[in-house]
């Protein structure tokens, strides 16, 4: 074993590129610099107040959109740094900064030198996607974060044959599926990918199915979780499917849907060119396996109709391998010019308007993939404000018998969050992981419901009746697109049925 790992160092020493430490690390400084100047803006986005929400008040092993990492980590950033907008998006931003360095060294690992490993960390750092996602804490940042470090691994373990590669990428890969159980389906291409295209011998190795045990063993809880509740994991994808379809088209949309997140220029080129590359150019042989684990990768979301996004992990070796080439010189004439420092210095302003919350919230164009997370961050605390200021206006005693509900599982969230320190109780919600946290008590005679829309809420309740709107002030545009303009809140009375019952007619994946 020592001789092999010795033989192994001495490959490395011959075959490795020296890092190109300073340009990497300063890109990567850049990007953080420019993420936390602008992670303060409007607020917390939907999905961190479902974290925080569920971090802070409603602790489990799973939830039915996701496993139990995100919550945990929300209410440990929480800990540290209370009420801090900023501080829950520190790790976020490290994360973003750390996939810099790790996809230059993927380029490393392909035999990239100074260049290739300058052009993958500015191509990672201007990608629409993976930029956006450093914006906020979301299963969209830690998890294509898992999938770059566990690629990293693979690829250093094809160089240097060291299985404790192997047994860290298990570690990885448990961790990750914490988050998202997506990072599986990577694996599963990669295996398809070796047998089809070597190496073989990687499936033979004990520590790759030593890191399987560990995930499995690690992830029993949840999965666990998930079948006592009828796996609504698997019910979400249902309704992922449902909003490709309705909102973006369906999946003849999400390959270019996914390819533009790569980053528009050089993004795009980068990418296209890096999956040929690894299909086609010979020195890029021995990581034949991740052009086809990138195809394979790729069918399954389509024919699952995914999100566009749940590619982005995918990103870093494409560029990788577009880098290595063109540092080689196989670039070709007509797009020669993409892969140069104006390029990268026009793309920096571009990728920063569009993908992070730079402009005010007037200028909120109403385009889901350019505002949806800064217009999702915008008002939550009015929200709370406006249910408050509602719940208060009731009569003592019937306080005690009126639960409080989010249409949204974003809105149970935010009511949740900030809603406590203004004098509400526990939110309830139909929607999502809130729904499996179950109904109000049997007490409950009336419901003040935020949101939603007036026809559903009177299949369930005997008579309801608008008691406020929620406003969010003259600085606000008409037609800008914000997501707590205009919410109304609704006093429902008489309820239809039993709680119980009435809780199960109200789900809404």
């Amino acid at each position: 074993m020592a001789t092999l790992s010795r033989q192994a160092a001495e490959r490395e020493q011959v075959s490795a590129p020296a890092f190109a430490r300073l340009p990497v690390l300063a890109i990567a400084a850049v990007t953080g610099a420019v993420l936390l100047a602008v992670s303060g803006r409007f607020g917390y986005f939907g999905d961190e107040l479902y974290f925080l929400a569920t971090g802070r008040h409603h602790l489990a092993w799973g939830y039915a959109d996701n496993p139990w990492l995100l919550p945990v980590l929300a209410r440990a950033l929480d800990t540290v740094l209370p009420g801090s907008v900023i501080g829950l998006r520190l790790l976020p931003m490290l994360l973003t900064c750390a996939g810099v360095v790790l996809a230059a060294l993927i380029a490393r690992e392909f035999g990239g030198g100074h260049r290739a490993q300058v052009l993958t960390a500015g191509a990672y750092a201007l990608s629409f996607q993976l930029l956006a996602s450093g914006h906020v804490l979301a299963t969209s940042t830690v998890d294509p974060f898992c999938w770059v470090l566990v690629s990293w691994l693979v690829a250093r373990w094809v160089r240097t044959g060291s299985d404790r590669l192997l047994l860290v990428a298990g570690v990885v890969t448990a961790i990750a599926m914490q988050g998202k159980f997506l990072i599986a389906f990577f694996w599963l291409a990669l295996a398809v990918a070796a047998l089809l295209v070597g190496p073989r011998w990687l499936l033979t190795r004990p520590a790759l199915w030593a890191g399987g045990v560990l995930t499995v063993l690690v992830t029993a809880p949840t999965l666990w979780w998930q079948s006592r509740n009828d796996w609504p994991y698997l019910l979400m994808q249902e309704v992922v499917a449902e909003q490709n379809q309705r909102l973006l088209g369906g999946p003849p949309m999400m390959l270019p849907l996914a390819v533009l997140a790569a980053g528009l220029l050089p993004g795009v080129f980068l990418v296209c060119h890096g999956v040929f590359a690894l299909l086609r150019a010979e020195p890029l042989r021995p990581f034949r396996l991740f052009g086809v684990a990138i195809l394979v990768v790729t069918l399954v979301f389509l024919v699952t109709a995914s999100r566009f996004y749940y590619l982005a992990g995918l990103f870093a070796v494409a560029f990788a391998a577009s880098a290595v080439m063109i540092e080689r010189g196989a670039t070709a004439r007509w797009w020669r010019w993409v892969p140069t420092v104006p390029v990268f210095a026009l793309s920096i302003p571009l990728m920063v308007y569009l993908a992070l919350p730079v402009r005010p919230a007037s200028a909120f164009s109403g385009i889901d993939i350019v505002d949806f997370v800064s217009s999702g961050s915008y008002g939550w605390p009015r929200l709370a404000d406006t249910a408050a200021a509602a719940y208060h206006d009731l009569p003592r005693e019937q306080r005690a018998r009126t639960a409080v509900m989010g249409d949204s599982y974003w809105q149970a969230s935010a009511l949740d969050v900030y809603g406590r320190e203004r004098g509400l109780p526990g939110a309830y919600g139909p929607e999502r992981g809130y729904w499996y946290l179950g109904p109000p008590g049997a007490e409950t005679t009336q419901v003040l419901y935020v949101g939603g829309d007036q026809d559903w809420l009177r299949r369930h309740f005997g008579d309801v009746r608008r008691v406020a709107t929620v406003t969010l002030g003259s600085g606000i545009d008409a037609d800008a697109a914000v997501a707590n303009r205009d919410v109304p809140v609704w006093l429902c009375t008489s309820p239809a049925a039993p709680w119980p019952e009435l809780w199960a007619r109200m789900h809404r994946p």
